[in-house]
């Protein structure tokens, strides 16, 4: 269902049978663990979470690794301001 990678690729799946008697596959809640070993980037204007991740991991596809450090919401806001320092997760994190 998801790509190698892809935040949700451990969360475990669930299956719930509904009054119909379907049946309905589904992830169970994501927790986002601690950031635990992360290094500092400073946003450079027009910076992009994928190119952070890129610089910092060697893949683009990991920004969510760094939207989850930061406990965001929106991710495009922890690069929105020039200046901004914020935590890359460390391998494995």
């Amino acid at each position: 269902m998801f790509e190698r990678g892809s935040r949700y690729e451990a969360v475990p799946d669930a299956t719930h049978v509904a009054e119909d008697g379907r049946t309905i596959r589904y992830k169970t809640l994501r927790i986002i663990p601690p950031a635990g070993g992360a290094t500092l980037f400073t946003v450079r204007q027009d910076e992009r979470l994928d190119r952070v991740a890129y610089a910092t991991m060697r893949d683009g596809r990991l920004w969510w690794r760094i939207a989850d450090a930061g406990l965001s919401l929106d991710p495009d806001a922890l690069v929105a301001e020039p200046g901004t320092v914020i935590a890359v997760p460390g391998p494995g994190v």
